[in-house]
């Protein structure tokens, strides 16, 4: 996979499809790898018609890794979570916002329909409220606003993804405890068969193990506190996803989300949690595709 340098650092990605087709930028999650955006869903999306762009966020897969910013405390950054006090992070959501706008420019598209999942869902929200210019349209999976009243996921889920990260050299337990957190989190309506889930988790952990990273993403996120007052000053069509099952960032999220958000459409899934299971990769296309549409129509209107 090619790498390009934009805002200042390298950023891996892929690209499907062709050059010349509205873009698709998909923004992956905490501590997550551009690689947990299936491939089917980016064949689908480019089935549709689009040319579709993932990539590492800083600090996670084969993008820059910030070593010099230091890594945080984990376990003041969980209790600032639950409490809502103030912590210093290392860099911030904007600044992973400001990544991906970098990206945009680094290859040379103009605009793009922005598409983010879980911390993805929220720098997406902060392409789309910081870098207007950049945003087509704007989908928000599995997100939330930053609003300090929404409810905390399950203690199941919280436990299982801030479970400590075991040493670098024991493969078996970092694929065990990846597949762990899978179950954990994902969909009880959509479940992944075992085998399934150990080739990804296995893929990813061969491709990159960097919990120093993770940390500092952790801290962005904690650091970013209410993103309403941003929310509010999106022009960008928006559809929001979330499922219903979600453990880890529970619906009410998604609805505050596109509340918050004027004109967005709020789509709410059965059966689905905090993953992406390929049952369902019809159903995220179909909002992502839904959001560009809208995004088209409004530019007609506008000719």
């Amino acid at each position: 996979m090619p790498q390009v340098k934009a805002n200042g650092i390298e950023i891996e990605y892929e690209s499907f499809g062709p050059a010349d087709r509205d873009a698709v930028l998909l923004i992956m999650g905490f501590s997550a790898q551009l690689t947990m955006w299936p491939t089917e869903l980016c064949e689908e999306l480019v089935s549709r018609g689009y040319r579709v762009i993932r990539y590492d966020n800083r600090d996670v897969g084969l993008s820059a890794k910030l070593e010099a910013k230091g890594v945080p405390d984990m376990e003041k950054l969980f209790g600032a979570l639950m409490t809502g006090a103030a912590v210093e992070a290392p860099y911030s959501l904007d600044d992973m916002a400001a990544d991906a706008a970098g990206l945009l420019d680094a290859l040379k598209i103009e605009r793009a329909h922005i598409v983010g999942a879980s911390m993805g869902g929220m720098i997406a929200q902060l392409v789309a409220a910081n870098h207007p210019e950049k945003t087509l349209s704007l989908t928000s999976i599995m997100s939330n606003t930053g609003n300090p009243d929404l409810p905390q996921g399950s203690p199941e889920a919280m436990g299982a993804l801030m479970a400590p990260a075991p040493a670098p050299d024991d493969i078996e337990a970092i694929v065990a405890r990846g597949i762990n957190t899978w179950k954990v989190i994902g969909s009880p309506g959509y479940p992944t068969d075992d085998q399934q889930l150990r080739q990804w988790v296995m893929r990813d952990a061969k491709r990159s193990y960097y919990p120093q990273g993770v940390t500092r993403q952790f801290a962005a996120i904690v650091a970013n506190g209410d993103r309403r007052p941003k929310l509010k000053n999106i022009k960008a069509p928006t559809v929001v996803l979330h499922g219903a099952d979600d453990p880890l960032v529970p619906v009410a999220g998604g609805k505050d989300t596109a509340d918050n958000i004027p004109g967005a459409e709020l789509r709410v899934i059965p059966g689905m949690g905090h993953d992406f299971p390929l049952g369902l990769v019809p159903v995220f296309a179909d909002a992502i595709e839904a959001a560009a549409r809208r995004a088209a129509g409004a530019a007609r209107a506008a000719d």
